[in-house]
């Protein structure tokens, strides 16, 4: 297994009126995250806040290519990002204990964070087709180039981990630094991961090893 330190390269926050920040996501233009009681909109470039949609948002956040999914609660909800409407809502698998959230290949990924375990399900229904167990607490979840990153938090220690999709063993970790802790992750499908910064009301973009 491969170890190496995270590299943050930018860092946007804190935002004013947010106390924390849960889910991430990137609409290919924007970064997305979760703040409780709404979405919000962060231009990468300027690093401002250029919209919010006044929604419940708990946890974590995906973008399909044209809609948003907001984990609230036992919850996700299906959002027009352009109106700001809740289309459809499917019950998530955790109950309540349910962390990231990502979009690959036509289904949702959804870290559920006291169980360590990432479930693949319908998001149509809800329905969980497939697990994968890790053997720490799970916060964000990502897709990129056919390779599953999530993220973890443990005590005061937070690290970025690539896993073998089929088994869930660890095959590349990059570790943030001590107390820096990451709450959603969401890849920007090329060369950075962007990682909610939890309590601190932060994101920070850490760079996608080659």
């Amino acid at each position: 297994m491969k170890r190496s330190p995270a590299q943050i390269i930018r860092e946007y926050g804190p935002f004013e009126g947010v106390d924390a920040v849960h889910g991430v996501s990137y609409d290919g233009r924007q970064v997305w995250f979760a703040s409780g009681d709404s979405l919000n909109a962060l231009d990468p470039a300027s690093g401002e806040t250029v919209r919010s949609i006044e929604v419940a948002a708990h946890a974590g956040t995906a973008f399909d290519g044209r809609h948003l999914f907001q984990i609230a609660d036992d919850r996700i909800r299906k959002i027009d990002p352009q109106s700001g409407r809740v289309l459809a809502t499917i019950p998530a698998p955790g109950g309540g204990g349910d962390s990231g959230l990502t979009w690959a290949e036509g289904t949702l990924w959804v870290g559920q964070y006291r169980e360590r375990k990432i479930h693949q399900i319908d998001p149509d229904t809800g329905a969980v087709l497939r697990t994968i167990e890790s053997d720490r607490f799970v916060t964000g979840v990502t897709w990129v180039d056919g390779e599953l990153w999530h993220a973890t938090w443990e005590g005061d220690q937070s690290e970025l981990r690539r896993v073998e999709p089929a088994t869930g063993d660890v095959l590349e970790q990059l570790e943030m630094p001590p107390g820096v802790f990451v709450s959603g992750l969401e890849s920007d499908g090329a060369d950075r991961f962007y990682c909610g910064g939890g309590s601190s009301g932060r994101i920070r973009a850490v760079r996608r090893p080659k």
